[in-house]
């Protein structure tokens, strides 16, 4: 275990993620600098460079993320910039100044052509342009020679704060009897609030590397939105269908649930399961007219 660390979040003041992450490595004893695009340019490699300098940072987290899966596919430079560029600038700048760097990435690195939970290990295939974008983005991370990095692939996130997929499902539950939702993608649903407080467990054990970081289980997007449902009391049915019965642009990952024994390892524990986390974050949402 290390002591405590000076940490810049970068998306650390309004992101879905970020918010949650600076709440967790602050509980943790750690120094938390959160910013915005509008305090700190994370383009701006002198100004990242200087912040990183002036507030002694030992870690920049980087939750800044093109994450508009089917829109990537008619902006694919935006995608890459965001996706592509900004991590692999994030990680000179870390190596010029003996930061380490946090990246997020995802389970759309891979094809869903497996059956079982997929490994760091394994071989990937991209199939979208966000994708291909975020693994271009881990990619050019580790050709920097950047040694003291985390690579968190993550899937599927809900929590509060922001527009998420469960809340967008509970809002459409509120005004419809039935709602139909594609069963057949299975993948790790995933807290924000547990994603932080793991990444925060990761970074105290002194992991580096890639992991996988989602919570426990498997679920399919019916399953997730019917579980959402169920808990919030929402007299609505929500009945499986095909992805070809609700065609995307992006092409999606029939299976990407990702296994998470090496983040295990590491820190002595296993995220607890997703619907644990779920009925907790339903619970916990306002109720409206309060």
């Amino acid at each position: 275990m290390s002591g405590p660390k000076k940490i810049i979040v970068l998306g650390g003041v309004t992101g879905l993620l970020g918010v949650p992450l600076t709440q967790a490595l602050r509980h943790a004893g750690h120094a938390v600098l959160p910013t915005t695009r509008a305090t700190l340019d994370p383009f701006d490699r002198e100004a990242v460079r200087a912040a990183v300098a002036d507030f002694a940072a030992d870690w920049i987290v980087n939750t800044v993320a093109y994450t508009a899966v089917d829109k990537a596919e008619d902006e694919p430079d935006e995608a890459a910039r965001l996706n592509r560029v900004l991590p692999g600038n994030l990680a000179r700048v870390c190596l010029e100044t003996g930061a380490g760097l946090v990246h997020y990435s995802t389970d759309f690195v891979f094809d869903g052509k497996k059956t079982s939970p997929y490994l760091e290990t394994d071989p990937v295939s991209p199939q979208s342009v966000y994708g291909k974008t975020k693994l271009a983005g881990e990619r050019a991370i580790l050709e920097t020679g950047l040694e003291r990095y985390l690579i968190l692939r993550t899937a599927w996130l809900f929590g509060p704060g922001k527009t998420n997929f469960v809340e967008k499902i509970l809002g459409l539950a509120k005004t419809r009897d039935v709602l139909k939702v594609v069963h057949d993608q299975i993948g790790s649903p995933t807290s924000t609030l547990d994603l932080a407080a793991n990444t925060t467990a990761l970074l105290d054990a002194g992991g580096t590397g890639l992991f996988h970081l989602v919570n426990s289980g498997r679920a399919s997007w019916c399953e997730l939105a019917s579980e959402a449902v169920s808990t919030a009391g929402i007299n609505c049915e929500v009945l499986p269908i095909t992805s070809a019965d609700y065609p995307q642009k992006a092409k999606r990952p029939a299976y990407s649930v990702l296994d998470i024994g090496k983040f295990a390892q590491v820190v002595g524990y296993s995220p607890r399961p997703w619907v644990q986390a779920l009925r907790e974050y339903v619970y916990g949402l306002p109720i409206e007219g309060e």
